[in-house]
Order: structure tokens, then C-alpha cells, then sequence
């Protein structure tokens, strides 16, 4: 018993050797970067930046796109008969010539317009496009001026959470500015004549009336969204039409004076399938679109379409509604041999309509 408590005694006395704990431990090749207070670049390209620099960053970046855009915004004037329904819209330069791109609600109603410009110049207009589908329309200043022109971005390249600026002349304010970020994309809101409006961005900068039809920006200066709507008594819920929708607008009115988009001659509206109908057939869609009627010698008449038909696809878009038909005659529809399957007094069947283009209006 003595001999061990001696020895406890003697490893006791012992020196313990450290023991090394791998939280501390490092590769010989570590580098080691100690924070300056400055922007510290490292591999890769990424930037470190305390908080006051990054609130810089952010402000240089809305300041700058401010400076390239702001010159090209210019505030829209209805010219109406009674002064009561003054409104009031915004718009920007997209092209040489006075082309102005604004909304179509804010030129509904109205043949003439005076324009604002940025630096304080009173100009008219006229309107030279409207599409009411996309709530886009184009103005042509009468005077032979120059006004800086906004550089279109692509829209495809948004993600959610970049940072926008919104930029337009609110309750009749001139280029005022204000920043969100990209909230989500393609979105879809419900237009005037009932028609979608798809792949509408949505955004937290606040737009306020007066707003709509400025341009909604990214960092680099460049347009990615035109202001259309806002949501009221929700905070946060604005919607821009996306620049890559305004583009080919722009383009079929340019060229055509309208958008085009195919017609089947035909009045329709959503039905449902009933559930003996669906098994009897195979169909597993709950809706379909109902024929009420087929104008004589439109397509859909020349194909066999009849009253009474359930239109259940047009090529490869499945129809549960009249969305999904008005979706299936875009531009690349018209004149091209579409195969349509239908249900028929029980039968399903399939027809080749040729779609031609909606007339105006």
C-alpha cells in the first residue's frame, strides 16, 4: 500500500507534456489576413468590406445608376378634355427620336401628352403603340430634341434579392428615387381586359402613383423592369413588366403598330370535366376550355370544331382554362398547323387549326 502511494507521489511529480488541441493547429502554408479596416481582396474576387463600407458601396451603386438613367425619365401628362381627370404617369427615353416607353393605362383615354423631361423642358407627344395586354405603350415627342436614352438590360439575368431602383416622377415629383430588391420573378397579375400579364417582376421599391411606367433598374444602370402596378394596402407588392417582355413589344409595335397574337375564332370559357367523362376518356385534368361558340369561316370552324367541344390541348400546353389557350396562340402560333385534342360526345379526338392573326382591338 505504501510502495503505490509513493508511486501516485512520483508520476505526480512527473512534467506533463502540452497537450496540442487541433483548433489551433494550422498547415505550414496558412496565411493569416488581419482586418485593416479596409477592403481586403482576396482569391476568387471576393471583396471583404466592414459596414461602413459596404453602406458606401451601396450608395455609390444607386448614385451611379441614378446618374446614367435619371437624365432619360421624364414625367407624362394626359391631355384631357375635362381637367377633373387629370392623371399623371412616367415614362423614359428608350430610343433616339423622342421614343418614350410608359404604360398603357397611362395613355388610355388621351391622344395627346405633354412630357417633362428631367432637366425641366415641357415637350408634346403623340401615341404611336399601345398594348394593353402587356400594359406597355410607346409616345413619339413632336419636337426635334434629343433626350438621353436608358440602355435596355435582360431581365433573365435578375435574381431574387438584387438590388433595383426604381426611378419616376410619384404624385408629380420628379426623378424620385427608391430601392428594393427583387422580391421574386414571374409573376403574373390579371390586366385590364381580363388578359395575363406573365412574367412580371416583383418588387419591394416602393412605387407610388404617378410611378408607373418608369423604369425599374438594376446596379449596372441598366433597365430591367418597367412599374406597373402596386397592390394597395399592402406594403411591398409593386410589380414591374420585365424588360425582355418590353423589348419584343416594343418591336411589334415598331414594326406592326400592334402586338401580334393568334386567333382561332372561337368564344370560349373554362368547364369542368366531369369525373365519368375524364375515366371514360383517360383524361386526368380537372378543366377544361368549353366552346360556346365558332365563328363561321375562322379557323376553328374550317378544322371541325363544333359548340359543345371541350378543348383539352394545343400542342404540348394542356388547356384547364382560357389562360392556357391565349398562352398557346402567342406570335409563334400564327399560321402554323397546331394539333388540338378535344372531347367529343364522349370521344376523344384530335383537329389541326391553323391560327391567323387577332384582328385589332
Amino acid at each position: 500500500m505504501k510502495a503505490r502511494k509513493y508511486e501516485h507521489f512520483a508520476r505526480a511529480r512527473r512534467p506533463v507534456p502540452r497537450r496540442r488541441h487541433e483548433i489551433l493547429s494550422y498547415p505550414a502554408d496558412a496565411q493569416f489576413v488581419f482586418d485593416t479596416g479596409k477592403a481586403v481582396e482576396v482569391e476568387g474576387g471576393y471583396c471583404a468590406l466592414p459596414n461602413g463600407d459596404l453602406l458606401d458601396a451601396y450608395s455609390n451603386a444607386v448614385v451611379r445608376a441614378v446618374e446614367v438613367v435619371g437624365p432619360a425619365v421624364v414625367r407624362v401628362h394626359p391631355m384631357l378634355e375635362d381637367p377633373r381627370m387629370q392623371g399623371i404617369g412616367s415614362g423614359f427615353a428608350f430610343a433616339t427620336g423622342g421614343l418614350i416607353l410608359t404604360n398603357s393605362h397611362v395613355v388610355q383615354g388621351a391622344s395627346r401628352f405633354v412630357i417633362i423631361t428631367a432637366e425641366g423642358r415641357s415637350l408634346t407627344a403623340r401615341c404611336v403603340g399601345d398594348d394593353p395586354d402587356t400594359d406597355l405603350a410607346i409616345l413619339k415627342v413632336d419636337q426635334n430634341v434629343d433626350i438621353p436614352v436608358a440602355k435596355l438590360g435582360d431581365s433573365k439575368k435578375l435574381r431574387r434579392g438584387q438590388l433595383v431602383i426604381a426611378i419616376g416622377a410619384p404624385l408629380g415629383f420628379e426623378a424620385t428615387v427608391t430601392t428594393g430588391v427583387v422580391s421574386a420573378l414571374g409573376r403574373s397579375l390579371r390586366g385590364e381586359r381580363g388578359r395575363l400579364i406573365e412574367d412580371l417582376i416583383q418588387t419591394d421599391a416602393a412605387l407610388n402613383p404617378g410611378n408607373s411606367g418608369g423604369p425599374l433598374v438594376n446596379s449596372s444602370g441598366e433597365v430591367v423592369g418597367i412599374a406597373t402596378a402596386v397592390i394597395a394596402g399592402y406594403q411591398g407588392l409593386c410589380f414591374a413588366v420585365a424588360v425582355n417582355t418590353a423589348t419584343y413589344v416594343i418591336q411589334e409595335l415598331m414594326d406592326h403598330g400592334f402586338v401580334r397574337r393568334g386567333s382561332i375564332g372561337l368564344v370560349a370559357q373554362q368547364a369542368p370535366i366531369p369525373a365519368a367523362l375524364a375515366r371514360a376518356t383517360g383524361v386526368t385534368q380537372a378543366y377544361a376550355v368549353f366552346v360556346a361558340q365558332v365563328d363561321s369561316g375562322g379557323p376553328a370552324a374550317k378544322a371541325g370544331v363544333k359548340e359543345g367541344d371541350l378543348l383539352i390541348q394545343a400542342g404540348d400546353q394542356v388547356l384547364t382554362g382560357l389562360d392556357d389557350l391565349l398562352r398557346a396562340l402567342d406570335h409563334h402560333a400564327i399560321n402554323k398547323p397546331t394539333l388540338f385534342s378535344l372531347i367529343r360526345e364522349g370521344r376523344l379526338m384530335t383537329v389541326t387549326i391553323t391560327p391567323k392573326v387577332r384582328k385589332r382591338g
